[in-house]
């Protein structure tokens, strides 16, 4: 067993033989200084971009909803443009190649028959292998080249512009059905993009509505206590006892059937906002129940400050974050409500082109059937409605200071 060191023996002396970097200290209290002093919302941005997922997914709903501001661009074809001679037309395929070579991107033309046995319009592509019903031997093919930053069918840019700028135009004297048409000979890709514009925008209005209601009655309701928390809780426990599809159903019934189709739009808006306020309600009052005992809200009180103001500046923005990420989540339910009650034929009706008008037509089993490409407009309410959903839970998570 060995003594232990005197006051005058000298201790071990190590030195690291790894060459001095002088910035290496910097740079580590650099990145730790840029840490401690980002902001909460350059926090929440550092944390989503890692969940990539989420970053997918917000990619996407920012493509989407800037689509909408240049719908009519988009769109091949006027929202009402008619082919009489293409109705319930298939879809057309976009092909690169023709015989084995290389062309600019084409569809090929349509020969148009009739079914007797079947009572069935038969589109057949001309494609100078297939022989359409009728004929004997394959007629000629025929090519129909796209057009790309053309000018086209005309329509009205918001409906006051007039122009006729497309980024794709179908060749001259051609068609262009990616989608298909409907039963009047409208092509279906025209009217999905352009009803975007209604169904998306149903969306961000009704949540603002309800974000504007739930913020100030469960603000109030989580700050003051007392009678006006119970009148509210209790107010906001009817609203949710009642199943929510049956009354969305009497209200937009209730709307007169002579308003005009942009009153029924904001009728339909309005509705939905009032009726999905209550679930930010309880988390608004939850929060502010715990953070009005925090020693800046005494602080604030003390000072002389308004509850209006202490709500507003101090007890919101400590939770806002929150309050976006649940925003998120509840844009795809306005989406879905709307879409519903139009496929029901009770919220928007045409004129008005949205996501659930279109759906509406494909409520007879026998033209889904016949014309599976009328289903078409419920692939951009699964899109739209996962991307949020992935893109609030990104923001959910970033929003969590514990996470």
């Amino acid at each position: 067993m060995t003594a232990p060191a005197g006051p005058h023996d000298k201790l071990p002396h190590f030195v690291s033989t790894a060459p001095f970097d002088p910035y290496s200290i910097e740079r580590m209290t650099a990145d730790q200084e840029r840490y401690f002093l980002a902001s909460q919302w350059r926090m929440m941005w550092w944390k989503l971009k890692r969940h990539h997922l989420a970053v997918v997914s917000g990619t996407i709903l920012l493509v989407m909803y800037t689509s909408i501001l240049f719908s009519e661009m988009i769109a091949p074809y006027n929202l009402h443009s008619r082919f009489t001679d293409y109705i319930y037309a298939p879809p057309q395929r976009v092909h690169l190649f023709h015989d084995g070579k290389l062309e600019a991107p084409f569809v090929y033309g349509f020969h148009y028959s009739l079914d007797m046995d079947n009572l069935q319009r038969v589109y057949t592509p001309l494609d100078g292998h297939t022989v359409p019903l009728g004929l004997t031997a394959p007629p000629p093919a025929q090519l129909q080249h796209l057009r790309f930053f053309c000018f086209g069918d005309r329509y009205e840019y918001m409906g006051l512009i007039p122009g006729s700028f497309h980024f794709v135009c179908p060749a001259k004297d051609g068609v262009l059905f990616l989608a298909g048409t409907d039963r009047l000979g409208r092509d279906m890709l025209s009217r999905i993009i352009n009803g975007a514009r209604i169904s998306l925008t149903v969306g961000l209005i009704g949540v603002t509505i309800s974000f504007v209601l739930g913020i100030v009655i469960g603000g109030f309701a989580g700050y003051y206590g007392g009678w006006t928390d119970i009148v509210v809780q209790r107010m906001i426990e009817v609203l949710t006892s009642l199943p929510k599809l049956p009354l969305w159903l009497a209200l937009s019934a209730a709307l007169p059937v002579n308003w005009s189709p942009i009153l029924i739009y904001f009728g339909i808006t309005i509705i939905l906002g009032l009726l999905d306020w209550t679930g930010l309600a309880r988390a608004v009052r939850s929060k502010l129940l715990s953070l009005r005992e925090e020693d800046f809200c005494t602080a604030a009180q003390l000072m002389g400050a308004s509850p209006s103001r202490i709500i507003a500046r101090h007890l919101l923005p400590s939770f806002m974050s929150h309050l976006i990420a649940s925003a998120t989540l509840h844009i795809p339910a306005m989406i879905l409500g709307e879409t519903a009650l139009s496929f029901l034929g009770l919220g928007l009706r045409p004129p008005i082109t949205s996501w659930g008008v279109l759906l509406n037509e494909a409520q007879n089993i026998n033209v889904v059937v016949l014309y599976p490409w009328l289903m078409l407009p419920v692939v951009p309410v699964v899109i739209i409605v996962l991307a949020f959903n992935f893109f609030g839970d990104g923001l959910r998570d970033a929003a969590d200071p514990y996470k």
